[in-house]
């Protein structure tokens, strides 16, 4: 499979205030201890200090800048697939320039000034530098080169396929950053060299622009400030360092001496999130490029079980339910889910001037969900009726779900019905000329006359009262086509259309802890710990027989599944490499297999998905044909198969 993973790495190296033979053996250093970094940012100035104030005036620190990034380029021999950038003092025609400085396999390949020098409060760069705003095609002779200068400049990695932009410290804290055009012209990666003294609130206003920058971006932010030995006279330093990729922070120090964060970026992420946010502008006019080589994280060509060895060992373990938050922004998030869902329907009530909801209850789980939702938007629209009803199948509905299923309607509805449909299911299968006992696995026409024969009695419900009828699949069937088509699949509104099934579990505790009553946080919490089913099959001893997980494979994998191929792209093979490293526990084979189940269920099912009944986006997935996700109904699962099969 293919690789884009960087390995980036920030350095505040120790600091000696003008002293540049001692940064420039830091710098060094640094690269041999960082040699696996494909690319090493340093902080601004970190060749001279920055702090050296009129000494930057003199001639002698001038020419040992000069000289040691010359030293410099020499050293990157030893180093060929890493590129680094440090901070130093150029001069150019009649002015000083605060600049970065790109140096790679012997050479100083490109040189960056400053654009915005601030020049307040604490800071006087304006009396040392001039900006280099107007700087563009430009070249400074230098070692007996001519080395490209100027704000025109991006660098590219033919070895990771990508680009990087730069700016420099204050550049970051204007209206509109360098990084924002660098990044429109196609930088994935944005370098900052800095020199931000720390006062109290500035950290965190600091690492919110980090994070706002790479989520505005959609790119890695590599943000690298000077150590806590730059402090001098009335200024402290802190050494922050941070590492941000589209809008996450992975990597971060502050006051930690000797510090070096690591992060690998995947670009290849990056580039697809860009391409499908089509108002993305690009505009690629007025940069000159400069191949640098940015090594990948492993080889360009990697297996997938290499590929999920780097994402382990650098931190980049994906959460095994990514659709569910974690900590104490669970109950925040699950408490918004909710809510939006049931003003979704209360909307829905008030277009239509019909108050009455109908809804079946089976006592699983996502009829519960889309009850407790129905209850919410009462709250919003106090007139509405709820008429919740049970249809149990004699020898199919378990004792544990019917009781489940009349405790809630007893606790939330307005008036509960009890309608079994045994007699009337037996009798369609008569006349349809189907055997009157259930034929085993497989037998479709039996099962699913069940589910259509409720959704029958629920439209007929609902035309009775004059009411809608409250769907309640979640997302995680639709993705699957674990559905009736025209049974279950079909409703007046579905609540849950945009919710996964590892994350219905949650909202119905939210629910539980926040709303309801002892009597009903204990009928919630039962339900929640009842295998997921159907129940369209007969018991077996007066036991759930037909378990969904073992039918269409665990719902937590499936839900990783979805979230990775929809959300960002992936191949197979990438699908792969994540569960890996995400689920230790299971063998390659054992996930190869999960996800060509998936893989065969997604693709054959769209036909179910393209005419969805309306119903609420809550996250950044949904399958509704009108939204998210438009798939032809009869498009082949073929070359994700054989993808998969080279995993």
């Amino acid at each position: 499979m293919r690789n884009q993973l960087v390995k980036v790495a920030t350095v505040s190296i120790r600091t000696h205030v003008g002293d540049v033979s001692f940064h420039i053996e830091q710098i060094k250093q640094a690269m041999k201890q960082h040699a696996d970094c494909g690319l090493l940012v340093f902080s601004e100035l970190c060749v001279t200090g920055y702090t050296c104030a009129d000494l930057f005036s003199s001639q002698l620190l001038k020419e040992q800048a000069e000289d040691g990034l010359v030293a410099l380029a020499k050293s990157t021999l030893d180093q060929p697939n890493q590129t680094i950038v440090v901070g130093a003092p150029v001069r150019y025609r009649n002015s000083l320039y605060n600049c970065a400085v790109y140096i790679a396999h012997g050479e100083i390949l490109a040189i960056i000034p400053k654009i915005y020098l601030p020049n307040y409060n604490e800071f006087y760069e304006a009396r040392w530098f001039s900006s280099g705003a107007d700087i563009r095609n430009a070249f400074i002779h230098l070692n007996g080169k001519q080395i490209p200068f100027g704000v025109d400049l991006l660098m590219y990695s033919p070895l990771a396929k990508c680009y990087v932009g730069t700016e420099i410290c204050e550049d970051l804290w204007t209206p509109i950053p360098p990084s924002t055009h660098a990044a429109i012209a196609g930088a994935t990666i944005l370098v900052n060299l800095s020199a931000s003294d720390e006062v109290i609130g500035k950290e965190e206003y600091r690492r919110q622009l980090v994070r706002q920058q790479s989520a505005s971006l959609v790119a890695g932010y590599v943000y690298c400030s000077a150590m806590m030995d730059e402090s001098t006279t009335d200024l402290v330093y802190s050494g922050h360092q941070i590492i941000a990729e589209n809008g996450k922070i992975l990597q971060e120090s502050i006051f930690e001496m000797d510090a070096c964060c690591q992060a690998v970026i995947d670009i290849e992420q990056l580039q697809h999130d860009r391409l499908k946010q089509t108002t993305f502008h690009s505009d690629t006019s007025g940069y000159r490029i400069i191949e640098t080589p940015i090594a990948t994280c492993g080889p360009q060509k990697i297996k997938v079980e290499e590929y999920a060895e780097i994402l382990k060992a650098h931190g980049r373990i994906p959460a095994k339910m990514p659709f569910v938050p974690t900590g104490e922004e669970l109950q925040t998030r699950c408490e918004a889910i909710l809510r939006i869902q049931a003003h979704g329907l209360a909307t829905r009530m008030r277009a239509t001037g019909i108050h009455t909801l109908v809804i079946g209850i089976s006592g699983g789980l996502d009829s519960t969900l889309a009850l407790l939702v129905c209850d919410l938007a009462r709250t919003i629209e106090p007139t509405t009726k709820i008429i919740a009803v049970t249809m149990p199948n004699h020898g199919n509905t378990s004792n544990l779900t019917y009781q489940n299923a009349r405790k809630l309607m007893e606790e939330l509805a307005d008036e509960v019905r009890e309608i079994p449909i045994g007699e009337a299911v037996q009798l369609h299968l008569d006349q349809i000329g189907h055997d009157q006992e259930y034929l085993g696995e497989g037998d479709t026409a039996y099962e699913n006359a069940q589910a259509r024969q409720r959704t029958y009695l629920l439209m007929d419900i609902a035309n009775m009262e004059g009411g809608l009828v409250v769907g309640t699949g979640d997302l995680s069937e639709l993705a699957l086509g674990w559905c009736t088509y025209n049974g279950d699949h079909m409703s007046m509104y579905a609540v849950n259309a945009s919710i996964p099934k590892t994350l219905v579990r949650y909202l119905c505790h939210a629910y539980a802890v926040t709303k309801a009553n002892a009597d009903l946080a204990e009928t919630l919490e039962a339900i929640i710990a009842t295998p997921i089913t159907p129940e369209l099959t007969p018991m077996k001893e007066g036991q759930i027989a037909q378990k969904t997980e073992e039918v269409v494979g665990p719902y937590d994998l499936n839900d990783f599944f979805l979230y990775w191929m929809v959300r960002h792209g992936f191949t197979p093979q990438k699908l792969i490499a994540y569960a890996l490293a995400a689920y230790p526990q299971f063998e390659k084979e054992y996930l190869r297999k999960a996800l060509e189940r998936f893989l065969k269920r997604f693709f054959t099912q769209q036909f179910k998905r393209s005419c969805l009944p309306d119903g609420p986006k809550v996250g950044t997935i949904t399958l509704s044909p009108r939204g998210d996700w438009r798939m032809p109904s009869d498009a082949t699962v073929q070359m994700w198969l054989k993808d998969l099969e080279n995993a």
